[in-house]
């Protein structure tokens, strides 16, 4: 009955604004596009995240509408977005009802605003929601309810095989061909294979532990080590599902020299990835650990590969990919000490023409958040940006991003760079076996890095392009 009515309305509104048509997107009309967003299940983003959204428009005049997102008239500079392009969002849709029951749960209508509107307005309110609605329909229709562990399974097994029963491509065309291209390589692990790597996950294999996962050391049957991670973050099963399949979205689209390389994946006993081994553990054991600290040289090639591996995740994917996590201790080092970015746990998308989005919970390394996100939520390339200074100056100083006493490095570190003392910002260690000008290279970065202002953040790309010269006078 209702359904009935809101149509009738809406073709009663369609008939008194004769040749116009409603864009319920990002673009042209940011009411109707906040109506889809908010219709939409919530379940299809991050799971314990919720998003600010504001897009950029096409063009036309901005319409103000109380308590609702408005369209930015075409300037990106303050556009904000939704992940709704997020791979979890892609995984989960594909799993067709395995991972989510969102075919069956209702969906609320937004708060109707207190002050009067146009009627365009509320004509593309009324059909942002009778899409949406179309939209839960059709995937309730298409996609019937099965066991959530058993979906995962045959889906994740599809992936590996190459043999794809579902067209999710009709779901997210831009992004799962991205998807398709890497995953033969995958390879899908049996549980007692991995307690045999392992020996049963002892404490003994035990290499790094975080909040969402654990990861442990492992020797396959054919000689092979392999670094295990095992996710054991808390919550219901839909949500470890959920950043799962996140993580495994992402990774899917990564296929970089400076970033950790996926063999393959488990979902029995558990929610298992398994990536190549890094003989030398990761940069934080190297730098803080009791083997003592690195040589300059290697230091100095650590950062440059560091910072390539971000320009890539930025601008070299698919779709640009926001780490959330750079640190000492999510950087992997091969045998040769060239450094992989690995954990993509917290990484989130930022969809074409979004400066930045705003998300929930905040999460991260207390050391490494910039200012604009560790107080209102907000990321873009330049969080990782500033996460990237403080590792320089880890690797400058040999001092933890924040110390025994919780003392920030970046707050002990500013007045000498402010000051130009090279002298009390390198590490003692190093005594003077360092080239003076990459040491002066790399706090220039640094100190253009973590500056307070994000847009004052040099990109990934400009460091790149700044330690370039260097690293082939090096080579």
């Amino acid at each position: 009955m209702a359904s009935t009515e809101v149509q009738g309305v809406a073709q009663e509104e369609s008939r008194r604004s004769s040749g116009e048509t409603a864009d319920v997107g990002c673009g042209n009309s940011g009411l109707a596009a906040d109506a889809a967003v908010l219709s939409e299940d919530p379940s299809e983003g991050h799971s314990s995240e919720s998003s600010s959204s504001q897009c950029a428009g096409s063009d036309g005049d901005d319409k103000e509408v109380p308590e609702m997102c408005s369209k930015s008239g075409g300037n990106d500079e303050n556009s904000e977005c939704t992940d709704q392009s997020s791979p979890r969002a892609v995984l989960d849709i594909s799993v067709s009802g395995s991972v989510d029951s969102d075919e069956s749960s209702s969906v609320e209508q937004p708060a109707v605003p207190s002050r009067s509107v146009q009627p365009l307005q509320w004509r593309n309110l009324i059909s942002g929601i009778i899409l949406s609605r179309k939209k839960l329909m059709a995937r309730a229709v298409t996609f019937p309810q099965r066991s959530k562990s058993t979906g995962l399974k045959r889906y994740l097994g599809r992936m590996r095989s190459g043999k794809n029963q579902m067209d999710c491509s009709a779901i997210a065309p831009e992004i799962f061909p991205e998807i398709e291209k890497w995953r033969p390589s995958w390879r899908s692990f049996d549980y007692d294979e991995l307690c045999a790597a392992t020996d049963r996950f002892s404490s003994d294999n035990l290499i790094g532990k975080g909040g969402h996962a654990e990861v442990y050391k492992g020797r396959l049957a054919d000689g092979q080590f392999v670094a295990v991670k095992r996710l054991t973050k808390g919550g219901n099963k839909e949500d470890r599902i959920s950043d799962f399949l996140s993580e495994l979205g992402i990774i899917a689209h990564v296929n970089h020299p400076n970033a950790a390389q996926l063999l393959g994946f488990s979902v029995e006993g558990g929610l298992h990835l398994v990536l190549q081994f890094s003989p030398h553990g990761s940069l934080a054991s190297l730098l803080h650990g009791a083997k003592g600290g690195l040589k300059w040289k290697a230091r100095f090639n650590i950062a440059l590969g560091i910072a390539e591996g971000l320009f890539y995740l930025h601008e070299g994917c698919h779709r640009h990919i926001i780490h959330r996590d750079i640190k000492a201790s999510n950087i992997l080092l091969t045998e040769d000490y060239q450094p992989q970015i690995s954990d993509f746990g917290l990484a989130k998308w930022l969809p074409d023409k979004c400066t930045h989005q705003v998300v929930f919970p905040i999460e991260g390394t207390f050391g490494y958040m910039a200012p604009e996100y560790f107080m209102h939520g907000i990321i873009n390339e330049k969080t990782d940006v500033f996460a990237y200074g403080v590792l320089l100056l880890e690797l400058v100083t040999g001092r933890k991003a924040v110390d025994s006493s919780r003392q920030s490095l970046v707050i002990w570190a500013k007045p000498l760079l402010e000051s130009n003392n090279m002298k009390g910002l390198v590490d003692p260690s190093l005594d003077v076996g360092y080239d003076p000008e990459e040491m002066a290279l790399t706090l220039a970065v640094a100190s253009m890095c973590i500056h307070h202002s994000a847009n004052l953040r040099p990109s990934m790309k400009s460091v790149s392009d700044l330690g370039a010269p260097l690293a082939s006078i090096a080579e």
